[in-house]
């Protein structure tokens, strides 16, 4: 176990996108930052595409859908930096664009073992890092397509897009993220959901209106709070969103 003055993070799904526009830009805050992705070649290219060879960013293979591969990056991590200070919840998938009529099981299952076992797997196998941390916090990347509230309004500007598998898993991340909140508040941890916004990404075909750094902005601003920060929210540019 090596001491350290820099805070740590670990970003998934960061050889791309949001993932790598947040490791870049917590790296530039003074953060030493794992880049997790499944390909481990991948993520030293994401590295190598970072034109600034003065940041701390290491890349380290890390599936959210294989325990095997969450528990090696947790001994690397507690091996080589001792803690983890900042856990950003990024990695996952789309699936395919079904209603919830057309919604079979296992289009359900691919979904949810990416956007919410993976999280709260690699959540539960880092958490004793991030208890021997300073800063306690935790992002899980969601989005206002998680909302139940505004799903409810018919003048929702996303309401056509009424896809069961990845809009419920990201209601179920944001029950995670109250619950899991409740449990370690009295532990000082700062766990909130964040919606980065409709951003251009492969996810989406890069059809979103955001930029990935745009959208990294809001990620980053709750994973760098002070100790006077929230905790148990829904987070977006404009403020709170509802459930």
């Amino acid at each position: 176990m090596k001491e350290h003055v820099q805070p740590v993070a670990l970003v998934t799904g960061a050889n791309k996108g949001i993932g790598l526009a947040v490791t870049q830009q917590l790296a530039a805050r003074g953060y030493i930052v794992y880049l997790a992705s499944r390909d481990e070649q991948r993520g030293a290219e994401a590295k190598a595409s970072i034109e600034r060879p003065d940041l701390d960013i290491r890349p380290i293979r890390l599936d959210v859908t294989d325990v095997e591969s969450i528990a090696a990056a947790a001994a690397r991590l507690k091996d080589e930096a001792g803690s983890l200070d900042v856990l950003v919840n990024n990695a996952g998938i789309a699936g395919q664009p079904l209603p919830p009529s057309q919604c079979d099981a296992q289009a359900l299952r691919d979904v949810y073992e990416a956007n919410v076992i993976g999280p709260v797997s690699v959540t539960r196998l880092l958490l004793p890092l991030l208890r021997a941390g300073q800063r306690r916090t935790i992002v899980n990347v969601s989005s206002e397509l998680g909302s139940l509230t505004l799903h409810s309004y018919p003048d929702f500007p996303f309401a056509p897009v009424n896809l069961l598998a990845y809009c419920s898993s990201k209601t179920a991340l944001n029950a995670f993220t109250v619950l899991l909140a409740k449990e370690l508040r009295e532990d000082d941890f700062k766990v909130n959901a964040v919606n980065p916004g409709f951003t251009a990404t492969d996810l989406n075909g890069f059809t979103g209106k955001r930029t990935v750094d745009q959208a990294a902005e809001i990620v980053v601003k709750y994973a760098t709070l002070d100790v006077s920060g929230p905790t148990g929210g829904f987070f977006t540019d404009g403020g709170i969103l509802p459930w």
